[in-house]
């Protein structure tokens, strides 16, 4: 059978390619699937249990069998709705923090707080150029949509909507924005803390971070 598989991050650059076809034998499970990855970088080895993967963008067991045509990614550890307007979104141009505060606001929000994370020049002592941000963007999307509807469950009556930018920024630019929209204020600032919490944990986005000494993946969620 054939698997589709994607590769991102540190481990797309060490393979080499973002995305094979993989021969595998009938009945083969994901852990069959990360060994046969295994012997081709050591990536993978190196990261771990920190090496998740997805089948069908689901995150996944090693021990789930793969069928035909599954579409399996492995994720490295990350960088940290409904209707015609999209209420979070991947996007490869710059963000506009106005355009994501208007996903959710309304009459009916008596607080909205925004939250923007920028390229800034120095990180883990080093002095920054710039960054390079990848993702997995229909998986991401849906990652963020799960963060959007977890928020409303724990504060009812609260949006919650989310940008984040691939690719190439510069000091100052804006990587993510996010939105949160309530009757009250105190139920916004916690939306919106909780969403850019938990995107730096459950969202498959790399970032790249290139200094004047170098440049290095980032997986410790910073």
């Amino acid at each position: 059978m054939k698997i589709q598989l994607l590769l991102f991050g540190s481990l797309r650059e060490s393979v080499g390619q973002s995305r094979l076809e993989v021969d595998l034998p009938e009945g083969a499970t994901l852990a069959d699937l990360r060994g046969w990855l295994a012997e081709r970088s050591e990536i993978v080895e190196k990261l771990g249990e920190r090496l998740a993967a997805s089948i069908n963008m689901e995150v996944a067991d090693l021990s789930d069998v793969l069928e035909d045509g599954d579409e399996v990614a492995f994720l490295p550890p990350v960088a940290g709705g409904d209707g015609s307007v999209k209420t979070c979104t991947i996007s490869e141009t710059a963000l506009d923090e106005a355009e994501v505060a208007a996903r959710v606001e309304g009459p009916d929000a008596g607080g909205v707080v925004s939250f923007v994370g920028r390229v800034r020049d120095h990180a883990r002592g080093h002095s920054i150029e710039h960054l390079e941000y990848e993702a997995y963007p229909a998986m991401a999307e849906r990652e963020m949509e799960k963060i959007v509807e977890e928020a409303a469950q724990k504060w009812p009556g609260t949006r919650v909507a989310i940008a984040h930018r691939v690719g190439r920024l510069e000091i100052g630019d804006a990587a993510v924005v996010v939105v949160a929209a309530s009757a009250h204020r105190g139920e916004a600032f916690d939306a919106c803390r909780f969403a850019i919490d938990t995107l730096k944990v459950t969202v498959p986005i790399w970032k790249r971070e290139v200094a004047t000494d170098g440049a290095y993946w980032v997986d410790d969620h910073a």
